[in-house]
């Protein structure tokens, strides 16, 4: 009997830029995925003022379990007063969060230049060079 192993752990790229951590998803966060990306977002958002660019252009779908890790991250960003920011280009993604009625819930931009480079109370967060 031949065992094969899989791993569900979504692929993901990680980078700082500035003060700025930046993961690039790919592929589905869903119930097998938002449990291991779940708990690296817990580990990045343990710090005082987490600052963080969630790009999501290249995830093909998010299920509810998927929403609920983002809300999480969301909810422990904000108790840290830190930010959360979302790069998606997905029309699909953002009729997903209009349904489940979390549409203006996150701060949201179509390009990552404009997330690094988004200006917060006069103060411009990072810097793309």
């Amino acid at each position: 009997m031949v065992e094969t192993l899989i791993s569900f752990a979504p692929r993901h790229t990680e980078r700082a830029v500035g003060g700025t951590t930046v993961l690039e998803l790919r592929g589905e966060i869903d119930i097998l995925t938002a449990a291991p990306l779940g708990a690296r977002l817990d580990d990045l958002t343990a710090v005082v003022l987490p600052d963080l660019v969630l790009d999501l252009r290249a995830v093909s779908f998010v299920d509810c379990a998927g929403l609920g890790m983002l809300c999480r991250a969301r909810n422990r960003v904000m108790e840290r007063h830190g930010r959360l920011r979302l790069v998606t280009d997905s029309n699909q993604f953002l009729r997903i969060l209009r349904g489940a009625g979390l549409d203006g819930v996150f701060e949201m931009y179509d390009h990552l230049p404009e997330a690094l480079a988004a200006v917060l109370g006069g103060v411009l967060t990072a810097s793309v060079g």
